[in-house]
């Protein structure tokens, strides 16, 4: 069977589907991965096929920080969702029996498959049906809702998202000759959604559709070719293990990010990995390492603990390799990510980026690795998680959708 995987934004929400994508074509299914063009590489590295997306996610979270009004930035964010409304048609239509879709680009997906009479499935990496046992990931505030409130946080979340692709739906069922609705609906409850995470980390809710699935993790497919750097093995070899601190694709506007971190290091007495990322980090000093991307599968098992921004595909490399971490938050599910560390046990309480500064963060480094209960339960966490098989879980249904 011929299955496109469709998921758009920063390589966390592309790498895990190079694993998924990898165990359904060792299955014997024709698979391809539909993202931007910035991860073609990444995906043919894995030997899977690769359908581009338009648009480029840097640009996209450059433009819209730059912008001078929220109204701005709203319709650069618009103008993102016409171009990859097109991209989704287009790559579904180059030969697809069956699209998965992450939760992003859901509504598109749906609406391509329903041109094209073929079957859709949801895969999603951060919860996306509303429940009355937590609030959505996204979803502003703290403290204990009640559960009513979070069923109704999570409909409400939904109806926005649905707000956002309105005019792209519009446009696009015209163009496509499908028959005009008063908006996306909510997908009905025996629509098949597999959720890629572990219920280690966030149990099943009770009251889900039994459609609704929680897998396990799906794992990035191996890094073909790569080997480490000789600097950075003797780094690791040189000393005690060292602490791991990157914000992913997060773009802070904060210019003092690079000295925060160089300060903290120094004041918690510790040796630090640093990865650049998005945020173009460049921290120097004796007991500091600056690294490009690399594969956190083979790095987070040789460090101490990981900073960073709960993006849900680094929490989870976090989480396989059994290491504390220190959570700085940014924005969409990070929030949702950082306070499940800590509940789990694995890591003190979170740091937004907000209130990031060396002293702060040179606290948090100290509490998470001062106290051998984080590292214990996080060891516990990984044995669980290990014994998953997420992919193969999601294998299963795909065969029954199979025509």
């Amino acid at each position: 069977m011929r299955i496109v995987i469709v998921t758009a934004g920063s390589r966390g929400d592309v790498a895990p589907f190079t694993g998924l994508g990898l165990r359904l074509q060792q299955a014997g299914h024709q698979v391809a991965l539909a993202a931007h063009g910035r991860f073609a590489d990444l995906v043919r590295g894995c030997g899977l096929e690769h359908r581009t997306l338009p648009g480029d996610p840097v640009e996209l979270t450059r433009a819209r920080t730059a912008a001078p009004s929220p109204e701005a930035a709203q319709s650069v964010f618009a103008a993102f969702l016409d171009d990859l409304g097109d991209g989704v048609v287009a790559a579904v239509a180059a030969g697809t029996d069956l699209v998965l879709t992450a939760f992003g680009p859901a509504p598109l997906c749906r609406l391509a498959a329903e041109r094209f009479g073929i079957p859709s499935m949801g895969v999603y990496l951060a919860p996306g049906v509303p429940t009355r046992e937590f609030p959505p990931p996204g979803w502003p505030g703290s403290g204990e809702a009640s559960p009513e409130e979070n069923l109704a946080a999570g409909r409400e979340v939904l109806a926005r998202s649905g707000a956002l692709y309105a005019d792209v739906l519009r446009r696009l069922r015209t163009e496509l000759g499908l028959p005009c609705t008063a908006g996306e609906p909510v997908p009905p409850d025996d629509w098949p959604i597999c959720h890629g995470y572990s219920p280690a980390v966030v149990p099943r809710p009770a009251d889900w559709p039994a459609a609704t699935h929680v897998t396990g993790y799906w794992w990035p497919a191996p890094s073909q070719g790569w080997r480490p750097a000789a600097e950075l093995v003797d780094f690791l070899e040189a000393g005690p293990p060292p602490v791991f601190i990157g914000f992913g694709s997060m773009t802070p506007s904060d210019e003092r990010l690079t000295d925060v971190v160089a300060a903290a290091v120094e004041r918690a007495g510790v040796r630090a990995v640093v990865q650049a990322g998005w945020a173009g980090l460049g921290p120097a000093g004796d007991d500091i390492l600056l690294v490009g991307d690399l594969p956190h599968e083979w790095l987070f098992g040789r460090v101490a603990a990981v900073v960073h921004h709960a993006g849900a595909g680094t929490t989870a490399a976090g989480l396989r390799a059994g290491v504390p971490a220190v959570p700085v938050p940014v924005l969409v599910d990070q929030p949702f990510w950082a306070e499940r560390l800590h509940r789990l046990g694995v890591a003190p309480r979170p740091l937004p980026m907000a209130e990031l500064t060396a002293e702060t963060l040179a606290d948090a480094l100290r509490s998470c690795l001062e106290r051998p209960a984080h590292r214990d339960r996080a060891a516990e966490l990984a044995h669980r998680i290990g014994a998953e098989d997420g992919a193969g879980a999601v294998l299963e249904l795909v065969d029954r959708l199979s025509p």
